[in-house]
């Protein structure tokens, strides 16, 4: 019982392991805000080579429905946030990565959203690259087509989208249970043939002693 509470034990190891390898996503942006509540504006660029130092400041750019240009609104550096539109004032606050130079999440979170905010926002990762010899910069940008509504609506695509992640953790569960079962056979069948060598040994040394046994009494 003891090998099969490591077994279990070394497979949430594995999992929790390869949740953590995986914590990057560039997962895009939801589109669709309702007024009068909050709304996160999502930007996610994940770096290619974590172990390669890196910092990296963010702007985001707006423009709204029947504007030709962008417009700045919003910068955070190592410094903190800066809200450079005024019509963003009080209304912006940093949901990103914390507590790092290294920024891979430079998500914003909108309060108070109104039907004016409804248009294309754009964030830039300015990202510079610490090799050791040399430096490298990078520019990566990301855009997010905002429609605030009235009241909150399902799209077919989030519905699709929930459906298939109950169906992976269903079918990954499912997994987990095969190969604990396999596994358990496994060791049992090992530990059932282990058994059957022992007894066989035990009874040959026995048969041994009892056949040396019989000779030292003919001997006599």
């Amino acid at each position: 019982m003891s090998a099969v509470r490591l077994l279990l034990l070394s497979l949430l190891c594995a999992l929790f392991v390869s949740l953590c390898h995986g914590a990057c996503a560039e997962v895009d942006s939801d589109t669709e805000a309702v007024a009068g509540k909050g709304f996160k504006l999502g930007c996610i660029s994940c770096k290619m080579r974590p172990e390669v130092e890196a910092s990296a400041t963010v702007d985001w750019y707006f423009k709204a429905k029947g504007e030709a240009d962008f417009a700045h609104i919003y910068n955070y550096d190592e410094e903190g946030q800066h809200i450079v539109d005024e019509r963003f004032e009080d209304r912006v606050d940093w949901s990103g990565s914390k507590q790092s130079n290294d920024i891979q999440d430079a998500s914003i979170y909108l309060f108070n959203v109104t039907f004016n905010d409804s248009g294309t926002y754009r964030c830039f990762f300015h990202r510079l690259l610490t090799y050791e010899f040399y430096e490298y910069q990078t520019v990566v940008s990301k855009l997010v087509h905002l429609t605030v509504v009235a009241k909150a609506t399902r799209g077919t695509a989030s519905i699709v989208s929930e459906v298939m992640m109950y169906v992976s953790i269903i079918g990954l569960q499912a997994w987990l249970y095969i190969e604990m079962v396999y596994c358990y056979r496994k060791i049992s069948a090992a530990g059932e043939e282990a058994l059957r060598e022992s007894a066989n040994a035990e009874y040959l040394a026995i048969a041994s002693e009892s056949k040396d046994n019989c000779g030292v009494q003919v001997a006599e």
